[in-house]
């Protein structure tokens, strides 16, 4: 899951990285949505944001139609990606290297594009309370979470092309071994312990900002030739310098042709840099007035 800390509204990383060489203040970041420090108590108003959003993943099956469709639309395009030698998912900001002739990879965020931790948010929503790190690494050591659906026979697809799956998740460096073992057990494709690159990974010469995870997808184009990138938020991929309406629908329309091609992005609407976008990405303020400017920015029938 990916978690947003209270971060300016601009934030800058370093566009300079090592060619040699080899994260997550998201904890469920771009793999969830919330503070990375405690939060203050949710208030009854605060839970119940999340009550619909939770329930629609969880029941609905639209939710998990639109998930397999992506799946499975990316998988038809993997032979074109794979015969074009020029195809490339990094954008070109982030490619420090020619990508033709290395082995090709298909970048994956974790937390709502490969695993579902739906139960968490609806423990969260149950008790009343917000997300924060020690219940987040709890639920991570459980290794209860699902595959999303569409995701495994996708992974199973590119592996048998010889495409290596990487994992690039806000998920700290720490919970490595638990990640990697609930992967294993719903039937991804883990290659190695390299392939996750949870937040903490150092990059040397590339210094991250926050939970951004430009530094460890330039890491990924050192070695890989990246096919696609899987994400249920911008920050997967490509860096959000301002998270701000206006800043992540600048992003969303210099990349728009970019995605259902090189990048596949799954719903997600329990967390993400929406909603901290709509209170000055300030999560100090108490959860009444979070709810309050959410509610403000509303788009509302005349």
């Amino acid at each position: 899951m990916r978690r947003f800390p209270a971060l300016p509204l601009i934030l800058l990383a370093s566009a300079a990285v090592s060619l040699s060489a080899c994260k997550r203040v998201d904890t469920p970041a771009a793999d969830a949505a919330a503070p990375t420090t405690a939060a203050a108590p949710a208030t009854e108003a605060a839970a119940h944001d999340n009550l619909n959003a939770v329930l629609w993943m969880q029941r609905a099956q639209e939710y998990r139609a639109i998930t397999e469709q992506t799946y499975r639309a990316a998988a038809d395009r993997l032979d074109e990606a794979l015969n074009e030698a020029h195809w490339d998912a990094l954008v070109p900001e982030e490619r420090g290297n020619e990508a033709k002739g290395l082995k090709p990879a298909v970048v994956l965020d974790l937390d709502e594009t490969v695993l579902d931790n739906s139960p968490y948010q609806a423990r969260l929503i149950r008790d009343g309370k917000e997300y924060d790190e020690v219940s987040w690494a709890q639920w991570v050591a459980e290794k209860k979470a699902k595959a999303i659906p569409g995701v495994v026979d996708f992974a199973k697809a590119a592996n048998a092309k010889g495409v290596t799956l990487l994992y690039i998740s806000n998920r700290a460096v720490h919970l490595k071994d638990a990640t990697l073992a609930n992967l294993r057990e719903q039937g991804l494709p883990v290659a190695d312990d390299s392939v996750f690159l949870g937040l903490g990974t150092v990059v040397p010469g590339c210094e991250q900002a926050g939970s951004e995870k430009n530094c460890r997808r330039r890491l990924a184009g050192q070695q890989y030739r990246v096919l696609m990138q899987f994400g249920d938020q911008l920050g997967d991929f490509v860096e959000v310098t301002a998270n701000t309406n206006e800043g992540r629908d600048a992003l969303l329309a210099q990349y728009h042709d970019w995605f259902g091609e090189r990048w596949w992005m799954l719903p997600n609407p329990t967390y993400g840099g929406f909603e901290p976008a709509q209170f000055n990405n300030d999560y100090s303020q108490p959860a009444q007035a979070r709810h309050q400017a959410k509610q403000d920015a509303l788009d509302y029938a005349p």
